[in-house]
């Protein structure tokens, strides 16, 4: 496939990107007020399956909307991938 070289670049674009927004939100929590109320999530994705956790409702609920739209957008990249290549 001659796209390979391609994907790669991205894929290693995504994993630059992924890695720059970690660092920067490091640096956020560093410098912020320690007085403030600290809401923690997270979201681990097996497949199209997710796994929440959180400190609060609110947090959890918003990570839920945010996996879920996740969910549908790879599997609709991943069909209209199919249908391209086909």
């Amino acid at each position: 496939m001659e796209n390979s070289g391609t994907l790669y670049l991205i894929g290693f674009a995504l994993l630059f990107a992924g890695i720059l927004v970690l660092v920067a939100a490091a640096i956020f929590a560093a410098t912020r007020s320690r007085n403030a109320k600290t809401r923690t999530a997270g979201v681990i994705i097996i497949s199209p399956f997710p796994i929440i956790f959180g400190s609060d409702k609110k947090t959890v609920k918003t990570l839920l909307i945010l996996s879920t739209a996740l969910m549908v957008l790879l599997v609709v990249a991943m069909l209209v991938y199919y249908f391209l290549i086909r």
